[in-house]
């Protein structure tokens, strides 16, 4: 019986992670990280990177999911490139925050989310970008990454650009 248990949860949490499709070639292999380090306080590493982003005139980039989720750590992969490392280092101040299993009631930082206005994540990974001051710029985009692994770099790349220079 707790093998059934245990199946269902893992079917839930996945469910909540988009993944690549069976039927992606092999040739479509995504860069993979798994940047999502639980933190002893991560309202404080969000503060903390707010306040470096004012001094700096820079935006947060802070990025919420599991280092189980192929989607997030799909994500993680790319901002770790050259190519994001670069974009990173000019524009944002970059924090990654992990949000457990939200789906299965073990959900972690759910509260930054509601900090910044979003009622509630329907999947993962997340992506709010910030001001300085702490204004969501991308309240529409935010939770809509559920898709990251089957993204391209280009798109990922093109949207995060963008939303450097989008005004809050």
């Amino acid at each position: 019986m707790k093998h059934i248990a245990l199946i269902a949860t893992a079917a839930l949490a996945l469910g909540a992670c988009a993944s690549t499709p069976a039927s992606a070639p092999a040739s479509a292999a995504k860069p993979e990280a798994r940047s999502y380090l639980v933190s002893e306080n991560a309202s404080a590493d969000v503060d903390a990177a707010l306040a470096r982003a004012q001094a700096s005139g820079k935006r947060v980039l802070l990025v919420m999911g599991a280092n189980w989720c192929s989607d997030s750590r799909a994500l993680a992969g790319w901002l770790e490139t050259d190519r994001f490392v670069d974009l990173i280092e000019r524009e944002y101040e970059l924090v990654f925050v992990n949000i457990g299993m939200p789906r299965t009631g073990d959900g972690h930082n759910l509260g930054l989310a509601r900090r910044f206005g979003l009622a509630e994540l329907p999947g993962l990974p997340n992506v709010l970008v910030l001001t300085g001051d702490g204004v969501l710029v991308n309240p529409t985009t935010a939770t809509g990454w559920r898709d990251a692994g089957s993204r391209t770099g280009d798109a990922i790349y093109d949207e995060l650009a963008t939303l450097a220079d989008t005004p809050a």
